[in-house]
């Protein structure tokens, strides 16, 4: 031991403050627990520094200056609309900390201990806590890990000026020219079409048959996306193979196979955005026992807990979607189960959003997935071109789908592809976790003109009596 560590007793030790480890903190302590945070960057984590909130602010920004640019149906015309980059950066940045303060005040005011420095566990009831200048152990009854991920780095394509991941992307200077994305996933589709909205040219490269391939959208959500950024003059590949990239004094050259066929790309910068892996090393856990998978993620049951009983694990480290609320759900249930509560995961409610244009939400099942697993649905379509407020605001393309069981009407899934999304779904997430059915939805008063009015038609429609569009 380093002279002067004398261990420090605590109930409850958290490894990472992102949203999934602030959540369970905070949980932890409002049931009574002693507990102590441990963070090696940065309070609030990827999602609310580099990922979810920064994303969100910039794809905010680009959807004003698209608006200045592009309202003539209105009758609304703008001339010389400017972008000031570093006023969009300040905006940005300005979010973050407003939020980052925001999470570090409500740990401190539910007494939790913040600690900066790196985690090491010596065993299962012992942690070890390293800075450039200092170590200190740390002695608890339970333990939550949750670390979080990192952008995976592609071996023909590693990071630099001009090779970005999605926290390079988000931090530039003045908006490109042309990039190119590697990758047509959530992250790759979202910054594309950030900058797509700024004028930029994007051009991406996917390596599957379709963009947002992950399973919980319907081909019909991803084409419509395709459709709209290929307005912006976005480009697609898809079966593609991105081989390498040559910088230049002013940008890059990307290097990629599709049909059979080598190509090459110009563009300012590329973004490598193909997906995450979960950071499990470097902490230890060979040194507990704690049970891996092949791809890193750390085993848990329904509780969270790890195979070692008092250690449990969350968020991007364990298996299912790399998901902010993802982990701040299974915050709750952890911090719940070690208070001895029987809290348990269920997944089927958690919703997943692509904040594209239009936006894309889903929860529960899909009509493909519930077919797969032999369930008989029913499958309701609504159409945003027939709802009075998308019309008002000019935002006509989407539809709702409605996935209900045909045997007794009940909701299991719903999709949506339109207009404010990522707030319509959490009604549909409600119904699916109260086991509401379509006509206990249909029977909803909504208030009109709103786009929520488009998931009681939903209803209607999945019951066979759809006013506003023909049966």
């Amino acid at each position: 031991m380093v002279v002067g560590d004398f261990p420090i007793e605590t109930d409850t030790i958290v490894i990472g403050a992102g949203p999934g480890g602030y959540v369970a903190a905070i949980r932890a302590a409002q049931l009574g627990q002693k507990v102590t945070i441990v963070e090696k960057e940065y309070v609030g984590g990827v999602c609310l520094n580099v990922g979810c909130i920064p994303s969100k602010a910039l794809i905010a920004a680009g959807h004003r200056y698209e608006t200045a640019m592009h309202s003539d149906a209105f009758g609304i015309t703008a001339e010389n609309v400017k972008v000031d980059f570093s006023k969009v950066q300040q905006f940005k940045a300005g979010v973050v900390n407003k939020l980052t303060s925001g999470v570090e005040g409500l740990l401190k005011g539910n007494k939790v201990n913040i600690v900066r420095g790196e985690a090491y566990f010596v065993d299962a009831n012992t942690l070890r806590v390293m800075d450039e200048t200092s170590a200190q152990t740390y002695i608890f009854k339970n333990a939550i890990i949750a670390t979080g991920s990192r952008p995976i780095e592609l071996p023909s394509f590693k990071y630099s000026k001009r090779v970005l991941n999605s926290t390079g992307a988000l931090n530039l200077n003045e908006i490109p020219e042309k990039i190119v994305v590697i990758g047509g996933g959530v992250i790759g589709i979202e910054l594309g079409g950030a900058y797509a909205n700024f004028g930029c040219q994007v051009t991406i490269l996917e390596g599957a048959e379709e963009i947002l391939g992950m399973g919980v959208f319907d081909k019909q959500m991803a084409s419509l996306v395709k459709r709209t950024m290929k307005k912006k003059g976005a480009e697609f590949y898809t079966k593609a193979l991105a081989k390498g990239v040559e910088e230049t004094e002013n940008g890059v050259v990307v290097t990629f196979e599709t049909k059979g066929e080598e190509k090459k790309l110009e563009a300012d910068y590329v973004f490598v955005m193909v997906g995450r892996r979960p950071n499990t090393d470097e902490m230890g856990l060979e040194q507990v026992g704690v049970k891996l998978s092949d791809r890193g993620l750390i085993e848990i049951d329904k509780q969270c807990r790890t195979n070692i009983s008092n250690i449990y694990a969350i968020g991007d480290i364990v298996q299912g979607p790399q998901l902010a609320h993802k982990a701040s759900y299974e915050a709750k249930i952890a911090a719940e189960a070690i208070a001895g509560h029987t809290s348990e995961i269920d997944y089927l409610g958690i919703p997943a959003v692509v904040f594209s244009d239009p936006e894309l939400a889903s929860v529960g099942y899909t009509e493909e997935q519930a077919k797969k697993e032999g369930i008989e649905v029913t499958a309701a379509k609504f159409p945003f071109a027939a709802n009075g407020r998308a019309l008002s605001l000019d935002s006509s393309d989407g539809f709702l789908k409605l996935i209900t069981r045909k045997e007794d009407g009940l909701i299991i899934g719903a999709q949506i592809a339109g207009a404010s999304a990522s707030d319509m779904i959490a009604e549909l997430g409600l119904a699916i976790e109260a086991g509401m059915t379509a006509e206990d939805l249909a029977m909803t008063i909504h208030a009109h003109p709103t786009l929520g009015e488009i998931t009681m038609e939903a209803a209607e429609v999945a019951l066979g009596s759809p006013i506003h569009i023909l049966k």
